[in-house]
Formats: C-alpha cells, sequence, structure tokens
C-alpha cells in the first residue's frame, strides 16, 4: 500500500486507529477453543467488528510463531482475511544483515504479502536498507519505545544529541517518507511535539494508548499532520475488553469510541 492509498482511507474513516492481533490463546473467549482454528476464528470476529474503523491491523508474530505451524497458518489466514484496503503490519521486529535480512524481507512481503514489518536499526543501515527494495511496502523501524529498558540506550548521550534522536535522523537519511515509518511510544508524551518537528513528514506508528496510558488526544495534537502521519494502535484496550461471548461486540463499542475521539482532528 502505498502513502496516497494509506492517507485516502484514513480521511475517509476519519480514524487513525491501529488494531493489535495480539491473539493470546490463554485470553480468547472459552468458546472459541472448541473451533478448529480457535485464533483465527477469534480474529475473524475481531476484524469483522472493527474494520469500519480501523485503518491498520497488526499482527505482533509472536503470538503466532509461539503455535509452530499452527500459528503460521492462522497467521496467514488472518492476514488474508484482513480487508484489502487496510494497512497491515507485521510486527515481527527483524533486525538482521545481507541475506538474512533479505530473507526477511522476502517472509514478510512476498511469501506473507504485509504492507510492512518492524524492524530494528541496531545493526546499522544493512540491516534496515533490504526492506526498502520493495515497491509500496514500508519498514516500520523502532525509534523511542515506551519501556523501561528503552533507558538503557535509546536516552543516553550521543555526542550533542540523544541516541534516539541520531538513530531518527539517520534512519530517515535511509530512505523516505514513503517507505520509511517510525515506532514512537505513546507514553513518551514529553517528546512527540519534538519528534514531529524532527520529523516532520514521517508516519508513526504510536504503540501505548489506552492500558499502557498513552491517550488519543494527546498524541493526536502531537504527532498528527497533513497526511494523517500517525498510526494509535490499541491492542488489549480494544481486543480483551470481554471474555465472553460479547467480546465482538464489546471490541467493535471500543473501537467506535477510539474512533470519535481521533475525529475531531479532521
Amino acid at each position: 500500500m502505498n502513502r496516497a492509498q494509506l492517507k485516502a482511507n484514513i480521511f475517509s474513516k476519519k480514524s487513525v486507529l491501529c488494531v493489535g492481533l495480539d491473539t493470546d490463546l490463554t485470553k480468547i473467549p472459552a468458546h472459541l477453543l472448541k473451533e478448529e482454528d480457535p485464533v483465527f476464528a477469534f480474529n475473524k470476529a475481531i476484524i469483522d467488528a472493527t474494520k469500519d474503523q480501523a485503518v491498520s491491523y497488526k499482527i505482533n508474530t509472536a503470538f503466532y510463531e509461539a503455535q509452530g505451524l499452527k500459528g503460521w497458518i492462522s497467521m496467514e489466514k488472518t492476514l488474508n482475511y484482513i480487508p484489502k484496503d487496510i494497512f497491515t503490519i507485521a510486527d515481527a521486529k527483524r533486525g538482521d544483515i545481507g541475506n538474512t535480512s533479505e530473507q526477511y524481507a522476502r517472509t514478510f512481503f512476498h511469501t506473507y504479502p504485509f504492507d510492512s514489518v518492524t524492524v530494528a536499526p541496531y545493526m546499522g543501515s544493512d540491516s534496515v536498507q533490504p526492506f526498502l527494495k520493495f515497491e509500496d511496502k514500508w519498514a516500520i523501524v523502532l525509534g523511542l519505545t515506551s519501556n523501561a529498558g528503552s533507558a538503557d540506550f535509546q536516552l543516553q548521550p550521543s555526542g550533542d544529541e540523544l541516541m534516539y534522536q541520531k538513530v531518527l535522523k539517520t534512519v530517515a537519511s535511509w530512505g523516505t517518507p514513503e517507505n520509511i515509518m517510525f515506532v514512537i511510544g505513546a507514553t513518551r508524551k514529553e517528546q512527540l511535539q519534538e519528534v514531529r518537528a524532527l520529523l516532520p513528514h514521517h508516519f508513526f506508528l504510536v504503540p501505548g494508548v489506552g492500558t499502557q496510558g498513552g491517550d488519543v488526544d494527546t498524541v493526536c495534537r502531537n504527532t498528527m499532520n497533513e497526511d494523517g502521519g500517525v498510526l494509535i494502535n490499541v491492542s488489549r484496550g480494544i481486543i480483551y475488553v470481554a471474555n465472553d461471548e460479547s467480546f465482538a461486540d464489546k471490541a467493535h463499542d471500543a473501537a467506535v469510541q477510539y474512533q470519535k475521539e481521533m475525529s475531531v482532528f479532521f
């Protein structure tokens, strides 16, 4: 999916909602465990319930890889079920070099045709460049995350700037706002405006809204640009609102509420 297509969907729905499909077999409603593929049954219901509000779905591959072959099959079925006009993210956080990185890119852009994949930049340009060779595909690079351990490296000085600032500026130079996005944690409220000023045209994938403490208003006010410019990911705050047969209806209600909060910025 290219930038113009993503922008069109954002403005059509007046939404920047990304629904995270971090589907855990131990957390889905018990009645679904009777299904042949419980994970896909859960995801299908969530997609049906939220597709009118969501402009993106993020599949956290760890939850699928942990299930072995069954998990990969569930992931592929889920990816294929997502409407083609909705942006898809493989949250795989790959980070390697050379032929290995090329194979990771092929995995998530060809074998499993996601629109984007999350990438760790620690090994440098040759860990990101292979993902930038595919037309209308995106590398979503870890920039400033909201976990406590981010202080170990991201917030440390690197010359006259902080490490995350150096990473953002350097990685941005490897591609364009048409093929690189950045992960920016929603709970980094004091840095959101600063990061947007540093990168005025790039899209940001922003996790951490809802259960983790971030809020839609703060993120939108400080990060949205002329193209929308942000995908706000909500996982637990939508998919696990209820744990009974009402789970899809409750997920729909939560998605509608998030979209309503976002719509005032259009």
